[in-house]
């Protein structure tokens, strides 16, 4: 019984982690929401966009810009300079570095 509602538990957290976003066809394309980065003032939000084919390791990581709209809503827009959607890539490696050397020395404390 507890794992079932563990897989429950982790079932929930990732479909919470699905971000819906729609192109200026009309398309809806699921992503998976990875983090919020700060950079110079501005917001960006890293999404892994979804696997072309099964067989694929690793999804293509999408970096979009925080803007509000008119009525004041959050809307993601494309990153228009390579050179700050680079700097953003980096910062979400270190960030998911530092996460991992964290898990890291957690296991270690348990032992």
């Amino acid at each position: 019984m507890a794992n079932e509602q563990h897989r429950d538990d982790l079932t929930e957290e990732l479909e919470s982690n699905i971000v819906e976003l729609t192109d200026e066809d009309g398309q809806t394309v699921e992503f998976e929401y990875l983090t919020t980065i700060e950079h110079e003032g501005e917001s960006y939000v890293v999404l892994l966009a979804p696997q072309e084919e099964e067989n694929d390791e690793e999804g293509e990581v999408v970096i979009l810009k925080i803007q509000q709209d008119e009525n004041g809503e959050d809307t993601y827009v494309s990153c228009d300079n390579e050179e700050i959607e680079q700097e953003i890539f980096e910062m979400f490696i270190d960030e998911l570095d530092e996460e991992e050397d964290d898990a890291f020395f957690d296991s270690q404390d348990e032992e």
